[in-house]
């Protein structure tokens, strides 16, 4: 097959995975990229409202959850053993130190995976989204 051959139909993608991702990390709208995705921390509003894309279609359900967990349990354990390792401290220090910043952590990631879940759906045509032609 060469470059030449025109049998192959081209496709241009109208919806940029790494785009829509960047902007559903920061909880925009993945079409229009200015109105907000979000009604409060976790609740997807039911269409952009800046351009009126629908954004109801999702199914983010549990993926934001497991992510959070998945990204905050393996990085608090690693900050769990430099921290002991390295200074050594009460086990109360280590308690306080390690579950605050897991309790951050989670809730700075969780509405951030879930919008870039949703924008992943938007971007791919996933369970209605993009269902115009």
């Amino acid at each position: 097959m060469s470059l030449s051959d025109t049998s192959l139909p081209l496709t241009i993608d109208d919806r940029p995975l790494g785009p829509a991702l960047r902007l559903g990390w920061s909880r925009t709208c993945p079409a229009c990229g200015t109105g907000r995705m979000m009604k409060g921390y976790l609740k997807v509003a039911d269409a952009c409202p800046d351009c009126g894309e629908a954004l109801h279609h999702h199914r983010a359900d549990d993926g934001p959850a497991y992510l959070t967990i998945l990204v905050v349990g393996k990085s608090i354990m690693a900050l769990y053993l430099a921290v002991y390792l390295a200074l050594e401290p009460s086990p109360v220090v280590m308690i306080a130190l390690c579950w605050s910043v897991a309790l951050v952590a989670a809730l700075w990631l969780l509405p951030r995976f879930k919008g870039a879940l949703v924008a992943l759906q938007w971007s791919r045509r996933m369970h209605g989204f993009g269902n115009e032609a």
